[in-house]
């Protein structure tokens, strides 16, 4: 958890002061320095038009970093709404779960590149496809927990004093969800990271003048053989980045599970 840790603070500070860590534009075009190896100049080489790959990969990071936590956030909030109320109540459950379950028998990457291809491809309607993809997970994980904990003796206890349903969802129900919420956001925040990039790469996600890890790689991947760097650098920042998220998300799991703590 603390390698983790470690990691997305180096990534999240190489993204917040990205101007002051960078000595290129990331989208100043140089034709003569064009598929530059990594050099003393260029410390991870250029790309095909001549762009810093070094610069963009760490502009790059504003933008899946930003997608991640945005998409982590409303899922978050959008599936504790609609799981805690769905979990509750039993007459909308079979209603709201048989929705859920239609979106998510889709392949969430078609998905989101359907959802793409109606809005439009800006970084905002990437975060509301990612969203739309991820939504029906966290509404799963906040309903089964609603479903234990209705049932608890201190759920009936508010009942039987006559506590109304808002009041017992807001003040009995919600604070014992959070743990789930939190480890379950982790997991989406690395998703949605992944599913950027794969949008990305694929010509679906950010505009290929913004960039991310995804088109950088995407842009990259027809030179492969003559320069690879323009790929792998901004590929292995992608991979431990979400590698750093998951063991982030194993570390609260295993610290906010109280069965886990019993355990250990």
């Amino acid at each position: 958890m603390a390698f983790g840790f470690a990691i997305l603070l180096l990534v999240g500070c190489m993204a917040i002061f990205a101007p002051f860590i960078s000595r290129y534009d990331p989208v100043a075009i140089n034709a003569i320095d064009r598929l530059k190896p990594p050099s003393a100049e260029h410390w991870l080489g250029t790309d095909h038009v001549g762009r810093d790959v070094y610069a963009r990969t760490i502009f790059g990071s504003r933008i899946s970093l930003g997608v991640g936590f945005a998409v982590a956030a409303i899922t978050s909030i959008a599936g504790v709404a609609i799981g805690i109320f769905t979990g509750y109540y039993r007459g909308v459950d079979n209603v709201v779960m048989r929705l859920m379950d239609a979106f998510m028998a889709f392949p969430a990457l078609i998905l989101a590149m359907a959802l793409i291809a109606l809005l439009g491809s800006t970084v905002q309607n990437v975060i509301i496809a990612v969203s739309v993809v991820e939504t029906p997970r966290m509404v799963r994980v906040v309903r089964g927990v609603v479903l234990s904990l209705r049932e608890r003796e201190f759920v009936g206890a508010a009942r039987a004093i006559g506590a109304p349903p808002s009041r017992i969802m807001r003040v009995h129900i919600l604070p014992n969800t959070m743990a789930p919420v939190i480890i379950q956001a982790t997991f989406i925040f690395a998703g949605a990271i992944l599913t950027e990039a794969s949008l990305s790469f694929l010509g679906a996600g950010s505009p290929p003048y913004i960039p991310s890890w995804g088109n950088i790689m995407g842009q990259g991947r027809t030179y492969l053989q003559m320069a690879m760097w323009v790929t792998f650098f901004p590929g292995l920042v992608l991979m431990l980045t979400v590698l750093a998220i998951n063991f982030v998300g194993d570390g609260l799991r295993d610290r906010l599970d109280p069965r886990l703590r019993r355990i250990m």
